[in-house]
């Protein structure tokens, strides 16, 4: 019986104490040993339950000390009381509840609690502890006394426990099973059980409450809680022990109440309720359900009252949760209306925004006039189409209306099945039976949609306005109000409402005027035009002439210039003495009287709506939009920065802005970093001017008519400039968000149209369309670092998880001979795998470069399986495909809470590689997992300015993308039934959405299968309209459990062809088919013959013509749905979609990488890290992981010095900012270049070709210029002449030099003053025409306190490492050979002048002319002055290598060549030597200077700094070209 060796082995050393503990308390508690022989329970069950309690007491324990703060602090004694719990336990002992039974004390004086637990006391034993304080033991004695002693049952927890860990005990009868703990449900899948009952019509029985509760309790029918509570209670009361477990700290804070005198009062304790008992509930478990759930009593009062018990439930359900866990899961009242409304789903929520569309033909006529305008006009540009109206007519909108509101459909129902009701849906190849159409986006009908939407809204602010408006009439100004609502009712858009609501704002002031307000009033805000208005100087504005309606009358309808032309008169008296009369203390001079009177006219005139109107139809197109940066923008925002684009806009229209550009300017503003201007060009302001004034202005010539013209124009001019243009401006701003953000929506959508509309990936010798294929299995890899390990997860065909592989040695690259073992072992693992389970493809997540090498090791092992394992490789595996996926959508999978409930037991690398893997094999299902409540789908990226977009716009281009796909695609209910993960499409099937295809998947679960499309109307619980809806785009089929059924199913149920409507059509031609070829039958099953008969020989239908076809039968009207029964009946459910491709070689780099198209390209500016520098060339890592080369030649650094080797100027982790000269996609690297002028030249180039409106402020140009003067004057003023004769030398400046030279031949030279100071001096040399190289010269044996010594000339001169005594020597040994070399080589054969891109013009010509030839030349380089250039092309490109000029001849490949012939020679013979072992650098060469800049101007030697020393035939050159 008792088991020791059983415990050891099973429960380990450490259970051997609570064994033996066990075993002693068996010895004498007769009570437990008589039940357990009862119950026939075993030994080793008791001891699996003292153990599993034993942890959970702990758990608990540890979460009251966190509450205190005590789990840190005290964790030795915490793990002491945990294990003296369990003893007291297995003895009976509650020492520990004695002590804590006490409540809270509270100091009479002072807000001081006694840390004294929670537990309760009677009143009699409260006065005993006052008056006895000292006995506490001895009442804790007299108390055990007292006490019963416990029956000792199993209670549903030990239980579980059991079953849990493989232990199997007979379990009590008889007894009533308490409630479970919410708890355990978050451990399940959130979710309705399958075994819900239904009512009669199918829909679900059970109330939001109800599926809540069936959720959080399980599936155990118990007693009613009435049942529960009026069980049998012990005779006699328990202690306070029960409530053991509450919260330590609940009574901590408390209120204090203070009697008349302001002294504090003694509260009172209080008695803590006991809770019900239920047999074999734990008090903790009571205690725990009454805190979430509440107290029973008061809902058994509740029902005894005769309450509602809906009601009840309804009010516990709302305070239970919080309202958003409710919404997430559908399970408010207002879903439940939704459930069970028979309209689809979205346009109930459609309708909740926008109230219930009119039906009247009318108000429709009214509606489709007003879209059709709209499109028409192309104001509003949707989906990027301007003037959709030229393919759309009125009558097609109109019928959509009508559709859409009067028969709730939605649009791929419209697409379907109404292509007759509409012109633009006809097929453009419909009548090619061979070619499937393409699935198709249908733009224009979510454009009449969304159109729609916006008039309803527009109809509905309409209404309430007038609603409100109309309280009014009682006012005083009843003319005034007809009028405002005359412009509300004529508003065609919310702008034009805007302009109503603001005059009657103006003239109806909130709290002034008119209506009741209500029980709470406003704050009053008091205008300065309801100042003026109440000192009456509305009759002074009423002098000024017309009245603001009638001067917007007149704007907009020109005809009545003509009219009333003649009736403005002119006041006789001037303004001032008008003005005299209306003086007040408010207004005391007629000045301040006139200045009010201007005010209330400029306030009036602008907020008229004809006015507005006028100025906005007119002038709103021509703004023009400018930019210019800030000063922290000027210094923030350089050529690579998002902002460059648009740093310098200069006078943009509106109607010019594309993209979204206006979303990045709008974005600079708000940072700060740029300044907006926005305003009318000059001659469209005067425009504006001079038609105000010549509607406004008196024509007469009188003097007192000037008078008060002057008055007018200032009242024009006020509300032109203070009013109007702001407000237009608003509204400019507004457009432009509208316009990009709708570019921008378009786009995002295109992109998950890409990758959503693409089909399954199919293997090579099956056709893609055929229907009764199933999925390939595949295996699915993802890379690991270690932690986690590269994981290799095999699916099945319906993308269920077989088996899992995980393989951390893979890819190791160590030669360490163990890392080889482990490697070694793993590739036999997956090679096993492979064998196994016969992959029909495998996938493989791109991350990174190491992903590559993952990819040869697989190719590795298979070719190794097809050589040594011949006969395991199944037909299934011949030329198995190894693809690249994108980890992209995979990763949101792992982290959604979707994965935690389809694959919760699963790690999360394995989460990714089966979401990598169902991609492949549904890309659609795939997609819609992450559209559920939590709306991953938002994180995926996939535009790089998606960020402007709000979580509702992008969610609604998703739900549109996917509605179009889904119902295009169709869903096979059975199969779906079986696999949970492919109902995820279902919430986009036409009439449902999440609710009802929540509510339909669980009807399908529980069904286990469905037969016929009729199922969902008579038991399913689909109403009849949403029926109408969905039900061609369910196909029903033997798949899943359906398929080892023998259950009759329709052929039709597995086609597009809708059931209602088109069936019988179907059938009928089905027949006239069959009939033709001979069977004649008329049974009853003939139809359903005919159907086997043309779905079997699909060539009888290939050869029918529709249209003689549709004459025949009369259905000229129904062409369109004959030719889609046609192509059902051909082919059902045929995948219209695009066919997978596997990742080309530009998308395989760009996953790998991480970049795009945009991030990544030639011309682009990154920073890069050096990893390794050799002599001839670094190697840089850039921020995504790819690796940069940057070959000496490439790299300029800033002192310009001659570099013999890299790591002299290049250290390990130093960051450069590069330019990509070339992206090599096929080795994973680009090439860099590291030049300054480069990097400047080439992003205002950049920027340049962007924006044609993009140019440089001329201000900024003015300021460079001004610093540039500003150091050619610090030049000047540091320049000291020298006390040298010598008739090359002269005291002038680098320019100055250059400018003499100019005119002098190539060779050419002159010594000079250096700006390095008076020991340096420079020789400038002119190399080419416009080419100019600076050469420097040290001096020495100069005495530096002497300055007369200083200015003189050295008595010795230094180039390099060369020594000459005086310039004639420099003449003679350095010059005049340099000169020879440099002559020679101008005036050698192969010579050709001209630029770098003009040399390489010429030599494609020569190319050309001689393709055989390697042709090759020499060339000036003008951005190294003092280098030669020898450009060759062997096939296709230009290649160039630089060649320095030295007093000893040529140096090329770091030889040196005493003359060009030799050099040509070596050349010739060495074409074919790798340059980056052995070609030259630029810094190796003679004349190593980059160009400096034509607008800083000044010497070099000012700009530059110090020249760079060498030997005399490695000497640096500075240049000027």
């Amino acid at each position: 019986m008792w088991d020791i060796n059983f415990v050891s082995k099973e429960w380990g050393e450490s259970a051997l104490f609570y064994w033996s503990l066990l075993v002693l308390f068996l010895t004498f508690s007769h009570p437990l040993t008589e039940k357990m022989q009862a119950e026939n329970i075993p030994t080793t069950a008791i001891t699996r339950i003292l153990s599993l309690k034993k942890n959970v007491w702990q758990r608990r324990r540890r979460r009251r000390l966190e509450v205190m703060g005590k789990a840190d602090e005290n964790e030795d004694e915490v793990m002491l009381e945990e294990d003296n719990d369990v003893e007291e336990t297995i003895h009976g002992d509650d020492e520990e509840d004695d002590e804590d039974e006490e409540l809270d004390e509270y100091e009479k004086d002072d807000f001081i609690v006694d840390d004294v637990d929670d537990e309760q006391e009677d009143p009699e034993e409260e006065e005993e502890e006052e008056d006895r304080a000292d006995s506490d033991e001895e009442e804790r004695q007299k108390k055990k006394k007292r006490k019963k002693r416990e029956e000792y049952v199993l209670d549903e927890d030990d239980y579980e426990l059991l079953e849990d860990n493989n232990v199997f005990a007979p379990r009590r009868k008889g007894k009533f099973k308490r409630l479970k703990k919410a708890q355990r449900h978050n451990e399940r899948d959130l979710g309705v059980s399958d075994e819900e009952e239904f009512d009669g019509n199918g829909k679900s029985g059970r109330s939001a409450e109800e599926k809540l509760k069936r959720s959080l309790f399980g599936d155990d029918e118990g007693l009613p809680l009435e049942d529960i509570a009026e069980e049998e209670e012990p005779a006699e009361e328990e202690d306070d022990r029960e409530v053991d477990e509450e919260d330590e700290m609940a009574d901590f804070i408390v209120d204090e109440e203070f009697d008349a005198t302001g002294v504090p009062v003694r509260q009172k304790k209080l008695k803590r309720k006991k809770f019900r008992e239920a047999p074999g509930v734990s008090s903790s478990s009571l205690h725990e359900a009454h805190e979430i759930f509440g107290d029973v009593d008061e809902l058994l009062q509740l029902r005894k009252q005769g309450s509602d018990s809906n009601e009840c439930r309804d009010r516990k359900l709302e305070d239970e949760f919080e309202p958003s866990v409710l919404s997430e899961k559908y399970m408010t009242e207002k879903d439940d209306q939704i459930r069970e409304l028979d309209i689809p789903e979205r346009i109930q929520i459609y309708e909740e925004s926008t109230g219930s569309p009119p039906l009247d033909e009318i108000s429709i006529e009214d509606e489709s006039t007003w879209i059709y305008n709209q499109l028409t006009s192309g104001t509003i540009p949707l989906y990027g189409k301007e003037g959709l109206g030229s393919s759309i007519s009125r009558g097609d909108i109109n019928k959509f209306l009508e559709l859409h509101h009067k028969f709730k459909l939605e649009i791929p129902c419209i697409a379907m099945y109404r292509k007759e009701c509409l012109s633009f849906l006809k097929d453009e190849n419909q009548d090619q039976n061979e070619k499937p159409p393409k699935i198709k986006w249908h733009k224009e009908l979510w454009t009449i949609q969304d159109l729609d939407r916006k008039w309803l809204l527009l109809q509905k602010r309409k209404s309430a306005l007038q609603s409100y408006y109309k309280r009014f009439k009682c006012t005083v100004n009843h003319q005034l109000l007809e009028s405002v609502i005359t412009s509300l009712e004529a508003s065609e858009s919310e702008r034009e409402v805007d302009d109503a609501d603001a005059k009657f704002n103006l003239h109806f002031p909130l709290g002034e005027i008119g209506a009741d307000e209500g029980q709470y009033k406003k704050p009053k805000r008091k205008s300065l035009y309801s100042i003026c208005s109440k000192a009456g100087l509305w009759e002074v504005a009423n002098k000024f002439g017309y009245s603001s309606e009638e001067f917007g009358m007149q704007l907009s309808l020109e005809k009545m210039r003509r009219d009333v032309g003649d009736e403005l008169e002119n006041p006789k008296e001037t303004p001032e003495e008008m003005a005299s009369n209306f003086t007040c203390a408010m207004f005391e001079t007629p000045e301040a009287v006139l200045k009010g009177a201007r005010h209330m006219a400029v306030v009036e005139i602008s907020c008229e709506p004809c006015v507005r109107k006028y100025v906005r139809n007119n002038y709103l197109d021509s703004i023009e939009v400018s930019t210019s940066p800030t000063p922290d923008g000027n210094i923030a925002i350089d050529g690579s920065h998002q902002f460059a684009g648009v740093k310098w806009l200069q006078r943009k229209p509106l109607n010019r802005f594309e993209g979204a550009q206006w979303l990045l300017i709008q974005k600079a503003e708000e940072e700060k970093l740029l300044e907006v201007t926005l305003k009318l060009p000059e001659d469209r302001l005067n425009k504006l001017i001079s038609d105000f004034n010549e509607y406004y202005l008196s024509d007469d010539v009188s003097k007192s008519a000037q008078v008060w013209n002057e008055q007018r124009k200032l009242i024009l001019r006020d509300a032109i400039f203070n009013f109007l243009l702001p407000a237009i401006e608003k509204e400019a701003r507004s457009l432009l968000t509208s316009r990009a953000k709708n570019w921008l929506r378009v786009e995002y959508g295109k992109v998950l149209w890409n990758k959503v509309s693409v089909g399954p990936y199919h293997r090579k010798e099956n056709d893609s369309s055929s229907d009764g294929e199933a999925a390939p299995r595949v295996m699915a890899c993802c890379w690991g670092p270690g932690r986690p390990a590269t994981t290799f997860v095999m699916l099945d065909s319906s993308g269920e998880v077989v088996d899992v592989l995980y393989a951390g040695s893979l890819t190791l690259h160590s030669h360490d001979v163990n890392d080889q073992k482990l490697k070694k072992n793993d590739e036999e693992r997956v090679l096993k795998f492979m064998i196994d389970h016969q992959p029909h493809v495998t996938i493989l997540g791109c991350v990174n470069l190491s992903c590559t090498r993952l990819k040869e090791v697989i190719h590795e092992i298979y070719n190794k399986m097809i050589v040594e394992h011949p006969r395991d490789v199944g037909y299934d595996m011949d030329d198995l495909s190894i693809v690249y996926g994108d980890e992209s959508l995979a990763c949101l999978y792992e982290n959604s809470r979707i994965s935690s409930d389809q694959l919760h037991v699963q790690s999360g690398i394995v989460k990714r590689a089966v979401a990598l893997g169902r991609y492949l094999q549904n890309p659609l299902a795939m997609v819609a997992t992450l559209c559920g409540p939590g709306r991953e789908i938002l994180s995926w990226k996939l535009n790089a300015f998606e960020h402007f977009l709000t979580p509702d716009e992008k969610y609604a281009m998703v739900e549109q993308v996917m509605v179009d796909v889904t119902n295009q695609v169709g869903l096979d209910v059975n199969l779906a039934a079986s696999h949970e993960w492919l109902f995820a499409p279902l919430q986009f099937i036409s009439g449902l959405g999440p609710r009802k295809a929540a509510s339909l998947q669980r009807s399908l679960v529980r069904s286990g299968a469905i037969f016929s499309r009729k199922d969902f109307l008579t038991e399913q619980g689909l109403g009849l309209k949403v029926f109408v809806n969905a039900s061609g785009f369910l196909r029903v089929r033997r798949s899943g459990l359906a398929a080892s059924s023998n259950q009759f199913i329709d052929l039709l149920d597995d086609t597009r062809i809708h059931p209602t409507e088109s069936y019988s059509r179907a059938q009928e031609l089905a027949k006239d088919v069959y009939d033709q070829e001979g069977g004649n039958d008329d049974d009853e099953d003939a139809m359903e013959m005919a159907i086997e008969h043309v779905r079997g020989h699909p060539k009888y239908l290939k050869g029918l013509d529709i249209q003689s076809y549709a004459k025949s039968k009369k259905h000229e009207d129904k062409e369109n749905t004959l030719w889609d029964i046609k192509r059902e009946l051909i082919h059902g459910f045929q995948d219209w979609r695009k066919k997978y491709e596997e990742p080309s070689q530009d998308e395989e780099f760009y996953m790998i990488s991480g970049e795009t198209e945009d991030t990544l390209a030639a011309g682009r500016i990154v920073q890069a890290t050096v990893r390794r520098v050799q002599a001839e060339q670094a190697q840089l890592a850039l921020e995504s992981g790819l690796t940069g080369m940057l070959l000496k030649e490439d790299y300029y650094p800033g002192d310009w010095r001659d570099v013999s080797d890299l790591s002299d100027k290049l250290h390990v982790g130093d960051i450069l900012t590069c330019k990509i000269k070339s992206v090599q996609k096929n080795w994973y690297r680009v090439l860099l270049v590291c030049s300054e002028s480069e990097i400047r030249n080439d992003c205002s180039q950049n920027i340049q070709n962007l924006d044609t409106y993009y140019h440089k402020d001329w201000r900024s140009l003015q300021s460079e210029q001004e610093k540039s003067q500003k150091g050619k004057q610090l030049a000047k003023k540091n320049f000291k002449p020298r006390m040298i004769v010598h008739p090359r030398f002269q005291n002038i400046y680098a320019d100055e030099a250059m400018e003499l030279l100019s005119a002098k031949d190539a060779g050419e030279s002159i010594f000079r003053p250096s700006s390095r100071g008076p020991s340096h001096l420079t020789l400038t040399l002119k190399v080419y025409d416009g080419v100019y190289a600076h050469k420097d010269i040290v001096e020495g044996g100069k005495e530096p306190k002497d300055v007369t010594s200083l200015l003189r000339i050295g008595k010795t001169l230094t180039i390099g490492e060369d020594t000459f005594e005086d310039l004639d020597e420099v003449m003679d040994r350095y010059v005049d050979l340099l000169v020879a070399h440099l002559k020679a080589m101008l005036n050698y054969r192969k010579f050709r002048r001209g630029t770098k891109a003009e040399v390489d013009e010429l030599l494609w010509l020569e190319k050309l002319e001689y393709p055989m030839r390697i042709a090759y030349c020499f060339g000036i380089s003008h951005e190294h002055p003092g280098t030669i250039i020898l450009t060759y092309i062997r096939s296709a490109n230009p290649h160039h290598e630089y060649v320095g000029v030295y007093p000893k001849g040529f140096k090329f490949r770091k030889r040196m060549f005493e003359d060009i012939d030799r050099l040509v020679a070596y050349f010739q013979r060495h074409i074919d030597d790798t340059r980056l072992e052995s070609g030259p650098s630029i810094r190796s060469v003679a004349a190593m200077v980059p160009m400096r800049s034509p607008a800083t101007g000044g010497s070099s030697g000012a700009s530059l700094g110090s020249g760079w020393d060498g030997s005399t035939n490695e000497g640096g050159w500075r240049g000027q070209s």
